[in-house]
């Protein structure tokens, strides 16, 4: 008998090009959050890339394709977690355009000025704070993605993220950037 409610995202990883096709889908992505939490961006590589050997070491049995992205932003952050630990010292925000801007930087300075000010903001954040804001606004995540991700309610993740937004707009203010600056 066929069980017509379940349903399996089953992703091949013997197939040729696997690798490549999720390094290319996700490793820009999980790079930028892993950098986020760590502030390093060998760091970040090194999660990024344990993340996605964990994926071929578990296999690949997922019920759709945002549970696999779920489960690997899951596994970026342990490995981020765990490196900050291991390290427990808080690393500087630099070099930050080369990881988080697709902008060529002597095209538009004024945006990497922006970026550089609305990250060292977010920077100043806690890191749970700092944590949602990423996966909501840089790498797309909605809130049952977010839900996901951190296993919480989708009522934990809507007040995180509203007091997330309500700190980091009195940080911009207290610094002196309004909205217009980062439009």
């Amino acid at each position: 008998m066929t069980d017509f409610g379940v349903c399996s995202y089953r992703l091949d990883l013997e197939e040729p090009g696997a690798l490549e096709e999720i390094l290319h889908t996700y490793s820009q992505p999980l790079i930028r959050y892993a950098y986020s939490l760590i502030g390093s961006t060998a760091a970040a590589e090194d999660a990024m890339e344990d993340a996605i050997a964990a994926l071929f070491v578990k296999g690949g049995s997922f019920s759709s394709p945002e549970a696999l992205r779920a489960w690997l932003y899951r596994t970026t952050r342990n490995k981020a977690v765990s490196y900050v630990r291991r390290h427990s010292r808080e690393v500087p925000l630099q070099d930050v355009e080369q990881v988080l801007s697709t902008v060529d930087a002597e095209e538009n300075m004024l945006l990497r000025l922006r970026n550089r000010q609305l990250y060292a903001c977010l920077q100043d954040l806690p890191r749970q704070y700092r944590d949602v804001l990423v996966l909501y606004y840089f790498d797309g995540f909605d809130v049952p993605g977010i839900c996901a991700v951190w296993r919480k309610s989708p009522k934990q993740v809507y007040n995180m993220l509203a007091r997330a937004r309500d700190a980091l707009r009195q940080r911009l203010i207290k610094e002196g950037i309004s909205y217009e600056d980062l439009r």
